[in-house]
């Protein structure tokens, strides 16, 4: 299946602004985990973590699903395929892997934020470590410079199939990894 040269550019075209939405909401919630953590006031330290808690998580997973979106129908519908280049299959995995913590191990939390946020607000200790905000950002921004890297460079080339004979004398394409 091959898209048809504005069709793909439009898809290409949404899945770039999906992945820039993504690392700019990435970029947000830094600020607000070290507002958050390290503010000068109670009072902003717990409005940085009530909007990380209310307004954060569901634009984030927006974002990824349609970056994931688009990368699959650019995969599926071009020359570059999903698991035919390893870039791609590699971009495609670390994905799935961010969708999948943004929702197993980022959302779940977020009720707690908000309520040390709300107590940081009326001048109470939060109650409860928050540390572990740091690393949602620091995790993500790291992951999603790498692949726009692959998106950039293209490295590590294709996906080797190799033959393997099939009882009868056909042969079987199969793949093959390539160091």
């Amino acid at each position: 299946m091959n898209l048809p040269p504005r069709a793909r550019k439009a898809v290409l075209t949404l899945h770039i602004l999906s992945a820039a939405a993504w690392i700019g909401i990435d970029v947000l919630v830094a600020v607000l985990v070290g507002v958050g953590l390290s503010g000068s006031s109670a009072t902003t330290r717990g409005l940085a973590l009530r909007a990380l808690a209310e307004f954060v998580v569901t634009p984030m997973l927006v974002s990824a699903l349609a970056c994931l979106a688009t990368g699959l129908v650019l995969g599926l519908a071009t020359k570059w395929g999903l698991v035919r280049y390893w870039w791609v299959a590699v971009k495609l995995v670390m994905n799935l892997v961010l969708c999948t913590l943004i929702v197993v191990a980022l959302r779940p939390g977020m009720p707690e934020v908000g309520t040390a946020g709300a107590a940081l607000e009326n001048g109470q200790a939060p109650g409860t470590d928050l540390s572990f905000l740091v690393f949602p950002p620091a995790v993500s921004l790291t992951t999603l410079a790498f692949a726009t890297l692959l998106a950039v460079y293209k490295p590590w080339g294709r996906v080797r199939r190799r033959s393997r004979k099939r009882p009868g004398g056909l042969s079987e394409a199969r793949p093959t990894v390539v160091a």
